[in-house]
């Protein structure tokens, strides 16, 4: 079975590339056609995308939904319609002394890869799909794409609208489990685009590499919230709350843990509580609030919260309307604040990936940076304060793929900031012109004039008196 569905996407991969190269140049106006297409599937179909996410959660905001996987993302492919002519112009390049007066030329050209995998995740099914699919799209290339076995719906019904819109030698969809998943990761694209978990990165970066296929990872880790003494704990606490309950914590970027002041722990914890009370009075049956995806999902969290209290932590359940949740079988976890935490818990551990929220304190914020700089490198990096030098101390001490100053997450929907992170939270970025030459190849084209310059420059055998005056300007 598996062998069948390999080859059924080889198949695809050759038809594509064939059609790729056989309308080499494609026009702008083509490739700004499949970007239209795309938001147009998004527009017509954005509230049943919406339905089956919310149906693959068991509970999920339609209107959390509209925002973050389908407005959100029609708004990108109108920023990168409005970008890609600027994006895709060939840029002149200096020459060195004196070829420019001779008439030598340089220039450096954005061009095509071929044919561009997309390994997509389900926390935000639609956007981590069709994100990435406008600027792949803009840059002038085909698609495959893989979406998460773990909202099937939602992957059956993108297949389907795929089909509607475009012609498999455009771009193509391939539902299933992990075994289509390893078999799509080694498939000999032009260039492959996973999001998803650090262990999984690994996994596919292995599998690309045996046909060198050059990989965009967008990862994980445990992004930092950094507290300054200077902060508005109020506010703060409250932006952490809707960054960490938006889709229950499920989000790549979502603040993992907070590192506060000794002596503002109480305060900033309140922050939290409130800002989560006032979001969300009650949680059951509150359509706001997302569910954790599955039960294997929702039982590592609860094992997570098990093993800090085991060792030690004070855990803080934000239950505002005080309900009982051993009752139900609706996969909603409060936010769980853990108190008192170290390193041997595995919610300090690993990424935590759901609504729990450990919390850490400093005497001085070097130890937080030292903290931080210690461990792999975040996604995301949070600081909030308003000290201005304290600030930039923790911005330039410590390395993550992006910052949002005194908020969460944010910076991802900045169209023209690239996203993606470093080290082991990821590869390479998208977003941005960034995103256009990441799925682009930059050719150097470099015209010779007629003059003899080997001659000239004394790289001609003979070498001799012309060699020695080149090597001495050189060298000067």
């Amino acid at each position: 079975m598996a062998d069948d569905r390999k080859s059924e996407m080889e198949a695809v991969l050759r038809k594509q590339r064939a059609a790729h190269n056989q309308m080499r140049p494609e026009p702008m106006a083509l490739r700004k056609d499949r970007i239209e297409r795309a938001m147009k599937l998004l527009r017509d179909h954005g509230e049943d995308l919406c339905k089956v996410m919310a149906a693959d959660f068991g509970n999920r905001s339609p209107h959390q939904s509209m925002i973050t996987d389908i407005a959100g993302t029609v708004n990108f492919g109108k920023y990168c319609l409005k970008s890609m002519d600027k994006w895709a112009r060939a840029e002149k390049r200096h020459v060195q002394f004196p070829l420019g007066l001779l008439g030598a030329k340089a220039e450096l050209r954005y061009e095509p890869k071929g044919v561009v995998g997309i390994l997509s995740p389900w926390n935000f099914p639609v956007n981590l799909s069709f994100g990435p699919l406008m600027q792949i799209f803009a840059a002038g290339n085909r698609a495959m794409i893989k979406p998460s076995e773990f909202t099937e719906k939602t992957s059956l019904l993108t297949k389907e609208l795929v089909e509607e819109y475009f012609t498999p030698d455009e771009c193509a969809v391939f539902t299933g489990g992990p075994e289509v998943a390893a078999a799509f990761s080694e498939l000999p694209f032009d260039h492959l685009i996973f999001t998803g978990s650090t262990a999984t990165g690994r996994k596919v970066m292995e599998a690309a590499a045996k046909n060198l296929v050059p990989v965009t990872l967008e990862l994980g880790g445990k992004s930092p919230v950094f507290m300054g003494e200077s902060a508005d704990f109020a506010k703060a606490g409250e932006r952490v709350a809707m960054g960490k309950m938006m889709n229950a914590g499920q989000i790549c970027l979502a603040p993992d843990y907070l590192y506060v002041p000794e002596s503002k722990q109480d305060e900033a914890i309140h922050g939290v509580w409130q800002g989560t009370a006032s979001m969300y009075p009650t949680l059951l049956d509150n359509e706001d609030y997302a569910s954790v995806v599955t039960d294997r999902h929702f039982d590592r969290l609860q094992e997570l919260v098990a093993d800090a209290r085991d060792k030690g932590a004070e855990v803080i359940e934000v239950n505002p309307g005080n309900e009982d949740f051993s009752n139900t079988n609706a996969r909603k976890m409060p936010l769980t604040i853990l108190k008192n935490v170290n390193d041997d818990m595995r919610a300090m551990q690993e990424e935590i990936f759901g609504p729990v929220l450990p919390v850490k304190t400093y005497g001085s914020i070097d130890e937080a940076i030292d903290y931080v700089n210690e461990h792999d490198r975040p996604l995301g990096l949070y600081y909030f304060g308003q000290d201005a030098a304290e600030r930039e101390k923790v911005l330039t001490k410590t390395i993550s793929g992006g910052v949002t100053v005194n908020d969460v997450i944010f910076h991802i929907s900045m169209e023209d900031l690239p996203f993606g992170g470093v080290g082991p939270s990821g590869m390479g970025s998208y977003h941005g012109v960034e995103g256009f030459r990441e799925f682009s190849h930059a050719r150097s084209i470099y015209t010779q004039p007629k003059i003899d310059v080997a001659k000239l420059g004394g790289f001609k055998p003979p070498y001799g008196p012309a060699t020695e005056k080149a090597v001495k300007t050189m060298m000067k």
